[in-house]
């Protein structure tokens, strides 16, 4: 256990901590962490595929990130290098100068374990607190940067010497964790929404079209198979064209469209077929428009297109049915939507073409007319 001065403070109902932890304290015990689901925790860099340039402040960034882990469990956002460059520089000039302090706010930190306060001197809020002396029993909720900036200064050798004020959560859940997460970033900081569309669906609230919506769109850009693969850009990161928020809020309307009308057998047969159909169908999607799928002058991979084949599920799995077929298997849907290749063609999707020219309603016009007309072809 280490032990600090702090002050218990409780807001309707929640009780947390306010205290100052050394530099040193923070290497111990806190743990840094990304939301991820493959590769490392630079999303910032190398998930766009650029080269990133030597670090005017001499950070170590093989060392910096062999301390960041990745995983599903996590819910920070990928680490931005340009951002903890600029916190080094900053730290040193603060150093130099002797005039500002660096690090004046305090960061926010949950632990899962608990603490023990002992109150002191007859004051009820006033006292010691001891925290669990174990690598990682910490985690930054908001803060990651400024503590890896300093991180990043200890191991280039620079003691600065000090104390982080810091509030700190022992009673929260994940859930309640999480949501406080998203209430400081999404306003504040322009939390990106495919970041949040991810935690939604799986931390923030149990929501089962919001998680599967989520589990859809990383198969679509995970699978091998997929012609969607790395082209989503998940938490908002990566080198694909596509973002995920805007995919994700289309599949949720989807799926409470055909709750609605269909009832809970039609929902929960698309639910249980959800990822083994939007693979199929994408596949499909792009054997009928192939010169607009290769062609790098076609707007078919755009938010605005995917939007707008997503929107006419229900009319594709009818189609399907009404030729006495499984609406899930890949050559019935390819069967279905075949018509689309010879009333609208692979020129539809031309970016300086007849996409160019119906973008003039904006792009939420724009996805309602492609939807319209899709479905005005299968008939």
């Amino acid at each position: 256990m280490i032990t600090v001065p702090a002050r218990r403070v409780k807001q309707f109902g929640v009780e947390f901590y306010q205290a100052g932890l050394s530099a040193k304290d923070i290497d111990r015990l806190v743990k840094f962490e990304v939301l991820g689901y493959s590769g490392g925790p630079n999303g910032d860099d190398k998930a766009k595929g650029k080269k990133t340039k030597p670090s005017r402040a001499r950070v170590n960034w093989d060392s910096l990130e062999r301390r960041i882990s990745e995983s599903e469990a996590a819910y920070q956002r990928p680490v931005i290098r340009r951002k903890i460059d600029e916190l080094v520089a900053y730290y040193r000039e603060c150093k130099d100068a002797g005039t500002l302090p660096p690090i004046p706010g305090a960061v926010i930190i949950t632990s899962e374990k608990r603490f023990t306060f002992t109150p002191v001197g007859g004051h009820h809020d006033i006292g010691l607190l001891q925290i669990p002396e174990e690598h990682g029993v910490l985690r930054v909720l908001d803060g990651q940067h400024r503590l890896l900036a300093l991180h990043a200064l200890s191991q280039a050798g620079e003691q600065l010497g000090l104390d982080v004020p810091a509030v700190l959560f022992d009673a929260l859940d994940a859930r309640q964790t999480v949501e406080l997460f998203v209430t400081i970033n999404a306003k504040h900081t322009r939390l990106n929404p495919s970041h949040i569309i991810s935690l939604a669906g799986r931390k923030l609230y149990p929501d089962p079209n919001q998680a599967l919506a989520h589990d859809v769109i990383r198969s679509l850009n995970e699978d091998d198979t997929s012609p969607l693969h790395g082209e989503i850009k998940m938490l908002g990161t990566g080198r694909g064209r596509v973002s995920q928020a805007p995919l994700a809020e289309e599949i949720v309307d989807l799926f409470e469209t055909v709750e609605k009308i269909g009832g809970g057998a039609r929902i929960q047969e698309l639910r249980q077929g959800a990822k083994r159909f939007f693979l199929n169908y994408v596949k499909a999607i792009a054997n009928t428009f192939p010169n607009a799928w290769a062609g790098r002058k076609y707007s078919i991979k755009t938010g605005a297109a995917l939007r707008g084949f997503i929107r006419v599920v229900p009319d594709v799995m009818a189609r399907a049915k009404e030729m006495r077929r499984d609406p899930f298997e890949a050559h019935a849907i390819r069967d279905a939507i075949k018509p689309w290749a010879e009333r609208l063609r692979d020129r539809r999707f031309e970016t300086e073409g007849e996409w160019k020219l119906k973008l003039a309603g904006g792009t939420r016009g724009t996805v309602e007319l492609l939807a319209r007309e899709l479905r005005d072809a299968l008939r």
